[in-house]
């Protein structure tokens, strides 16, 4: 059996991932493939921990949303995410996987709250563990709760699966001439802003603290196991 690459992992996934090609809500079938490519990760005894994002239900950028106070607009974000950790929880144990969600916002009748140590514990245990509510606060995205969380609970890379095959110089569903980078490094991603991988506060947070991120396309069947043992697959962000 072939040996991972890393032994604890932070996944980061779009509230997207779960709607399938619908644009709002959960579709069963999306949640049941990222199970399915979660469970296949699992068997090889890699430690998992997860945080999904909201989008599926509530974007920052919709015009709506725009139309409302800034904090109150991302503490409904906030509450989107609790809802796709449970939907994923609810997948991932159907497939007898062993999972815990923990929110950063408390609401204990239907979560755990945050507690770093009691994390790690969950994960050495082999749970999955699921991160909502992003960082609990308001102007931070899902992508730096991934980032923090990451590093609060030692994980080996920061693993974020996108609807491309990592990062290109311009969008490469626009352009046919989209050149595909293989190693980008950190002050690389920050300046690119025609294409933006993460948002700066995320990608900084990364640099700091040298945590490599892998971007890599969710849609190609087993990518996430392919990334975990080592193959060369998607964008390495590092230094």
């Amino acid at each position: 059996m072939t040996q991972p690459h890393y032994k604890r992992i932070m996944l980061k996934l779009g509230g997207e991932s779960l709607c399938g090609k619908g644009h709002i809500g959960i579709d069963p079938d999306s949640v049941a493939y990222l199970a399915g490519e979660i469970q296949a990760v699992k068997s090889h005894g890699v430690e998992i921990a997860i945080v999904i994002g909201g989008g599926n239900f509530w974007r920052g950028n919709d015009p709506y949303a725009q139309m409302i106070e800034r904090a109150t607009a991302d503490y409904m974000g906030m509450l989107a995410t609790v809802i796709n950790a449970l939907a994923l929880q609810d997948a991932l144990e159907k497939r007898g996987l062993h999972t815990r969600v923990q929110t950063a916002i408390e609401m204990r009748a239907v979560a755990e709250p945050y507690i770093r140590r009691r994390a790690i514990r969950h994960l050495e245990k082999g749970r999955i563990v699921i991160f909502a509510a992003g960082t609990g606060n308001p102007f931070f995205t899902t992508d730096t709760a991934a980032a923090l969380r990451a590093k609060e609970v030692d994980a080996d890379i920061l693993v974020k699966a996108t609807k491309v095959d990592g990062v290109y110089d311009k969008d490469p569903m626009k352009y046919a001439d989209a050149k595909k980078f293989e190693r980008l490094t950190y002050n690389d991603a920050i300046l690119m802003e025609q294409v933006q991988v993460m948002d700066n506060t995320a990608l900084s947070l990364c640099m700091d603290n040298n945590l490599p991120i892998l971007v890599f396309d969710l849609a190609k069947p087993r990518s996430v196991e392919r990334a975990v043992l080592g193959e060369a697959i998607g964008t390495i962000i590092a230094k």
